[in-house]
Formats: C-alpha cells, structure tokens, sequence
C-alpha cells in the first residue's frame, strides 16, 4: 500500500517549531511532550521525526536507527516518567477504522492511574 504524508498535519508543524509544545525528551530521531487535551495524569505523544503516516509505514520504511531511537525514546519517556513499575498504556491509532486523528505515527503514553480494560466487548 502506497502512503500519503500530510506536511501540514500539527506534528509536522511542531517537528517545524511553528507550533510550540511541552517537550519531555528530544532524541535524533524523536520527539515526545505533553498531550495538550491529557486523558489521564500521565498523557505524552512520541512522534518519530521522520514523515510516517502510522506504525506500519514506519515499520517497513523507517532505517534501523529511526526504529530502534524511537522505541528508546518510549522506554525513556516511561522511566523518566515513573510509570515502568506501576504500568501504562501505549496507544497508536492507525487509519480510519483505528479512528486516527494526526496521519503522523504517534503513540500516547497514558498512566498515573488505574486505566481500566481497554475495549469493553462488543
């Protein structure tokens, strides 16, 4: 399947500087801050730098060292952070039925509380 890039999504934006964020961790190849609309005491966003519409465009197109920088970088977020211990959810949204908002490869790091299940069958 051939992926389509949106240079004016807003994390194109932000990777821009044209629209401010609250940085927690800069990485060569990654960016994570402060979800602006968090939906739990911990809500960061870790975006990869590089144009990828969501996790299967990055898996297959991205170089080793985008791969293995932006899975630090989430594992770094999660330390510093202190949600390693307790737990976490890691989200990443992808086309239309996975209902994704942004076509930039994002992931939401979501904790400081209890979650909850994260689908309720249907």
């Amino acid at each position: 399947m051939a992926y389509t890039y949106d240079n004016e999504n807003i994390f194109a934006k932000i990777l821009r500087g044209e629209i401010p964020n609250d940085t927690v961790l800069e990485t060569e190849h990654s960016l994570a801050f402060n979800d602006i609309r968090p939906q739990a005491p911990l809500h960061v966003l870790v975006i990869p730098k590089g144009k990828y519409v969501n996790y299967d465009d990055f898996a297959s197109n991205a170089s080793d060292a985008e791969i293995l920088d932006y899975t630090r970088a989430i594992s770094k977020v999660c330390a510093m952070k202190g949600v390693a211990a307790d737990g976490f959810r890691m989200i990443s949204n992808a086309g239309r039925d996975g209902v994704q908002e942004v076509p930039h490869l994002h992931v939401h790091i979501l904790g400081g509380r209890d979650l909850g299940r994260m689908l309720n069958p249907a």
